[in-house]
């Protein structure tokens, strides 16, 4: 995943201008149709029972991952071809943190569930 420039700009503030940066208890998990990218955008989902899902994360070394499973609601309607992933610090609104590609596509209809199994929404910093 991708930081956005939001949060890059947070840490490099907190970490080197000794500015105050409080992390959001809970984040959430959006669903991209179209990429969003370093300003945010993008084209998340909405209708047909779709809302942002929580997510908590354990990091080990350079990389944190989802510690459990994220599972979205059940489509009452197409969602269509879900292409990327962002992680946000509010459940609606809010500013986008990170942001991916998923490795395949995933097309979602109606009496469809999109799940990211424990371990698998990985952030790594290099």
């Amino acid at each position: 995943m991708s930081f956005t420039n939001f949060l890059e700009t947070e840490i490099l503030d907190h970490v080197f201008a000794g500015a105050a940066y409080t992390a959001p208890t809970t984040k959430y998990v959006a669903l991209y149709t179209a990429a969003p990218g370093e300003t945010g955008g993008g084209t998340e989902l909405s209708g047909s029972a779709y809302a942002r899902q929580s997510v908590a994360f354990t990091t080990t070394g350079n990389t944190t991952s989802n510690s459990a499973a994220v599972e979205f609601a059940t489509a009452t309607g197409s969602w269509g071809s879900v292409t990327h992933v962002g992680v946000f610090d509010a459940v609606t609104s809010g500013n986008l943190m990170a942001y991916a590609t998923l490795t395949s596509a995933k097309t979602i209809d109606s009496g469809d569930v999109f799940r990211i199994p424990t371990g698998d929404l990985d952030i790594t910093l290099d």
